[in-house]
């Protein structure tokens, strides 16, 4: 509704950590994926888990900052809506530019007394801040947005740090990582309508597909 306050709960319902824990997934994997196991030792796999760390932790950052753009940008729409709605010469235009802001799903459900109370409760708000600004919110939103793409290494990574065995570190990681698929799929598919076990094979195969991709073009 405009007007109304973002916070970072978007951030941190489920389809969204289901975005952001298979993007830092992927990113990891491009390290796991690319490592040779008939050729690597223990400094090769150093340098692996040192480079999908590093890269997990940059990209957290970097996600972070772009949600923080998102939220920004976002607060920024609102206040034109509210002021579009306040400097309207006629009630019809302020209707107008509710309705313009609404999904027309909610727009077909609302009938014209239910616009106008929209239109009253935007200019019963106060007169809206001269420049958008993040707020508290968006801040936790941001953390918990690079604790969801960082933290996913780990769980693929780790069999590397207790397991001396190259190849047998490989075949652990992997497992990991196609469970960690398989339930984001699971997931995905019981949020979607789609059926979760499809959904979840989908997924395997998805991130398998990426990852080899990224590996190909030298990511």
């Amino acid at each position: 509704m405009p007007g109304a306050e973002r916070t970072s709960k978007r951030a941190l319902e489920p389809i969204d950590r289901v975005s952001e824990i298979l993007f830092g997934l992927i990113m990891v994997l491009t390290f796991t994926g690319s490592l040779s196991v008939a050729e690597s030792g223990r400094a090769e796999v150093r340098i692996m888990l040192i480079g999908a760390l590093g890269c997990n932790f940059a990209w957290g950052i970097i996600d972070a900052i772009m949600y923080l753009m998102g939220c920004l940008a976002e607060r920024g729409e609102q206040r034109r809506i509210a002021l579009a709605v306040l400097n309207a010469r006629s009630d019809a235009e302020a209707h107008a530019v509710v309705t313009e802001s609404l999904p027309p799903v909610v727009v077909s459900a609302l009938d014209s007394d239910e616009i106008e109370k929209i239109r009253q409760a935007i200019e019963a708000m106060p007169r809206p801040v001269r420049r958008a600004r993040l707020a508290m919110d968006d801040w936790q939103g941001a953390a918990g947005v690079f604790l969801l793409v960082f933290l996913s290494t780990f769980p693929v990574a780790l069999p590397f740090v207790f397991v001396s065995e190259p190849f047998t570190a490989v075949r652990i990681s992997n497992a990991i990582a196609i469970v960690m698929l398989a339930i984001l799929g699971w997931i995905f598919g019981r949020l979607t309508g789609h059926r979760p076990v499809v959904a979840a094979g989908a997924f395997v195969l998805l991130g398998a597909v990426l990852v080899a991709l990224a590996i190909a073009l030298g990511g």
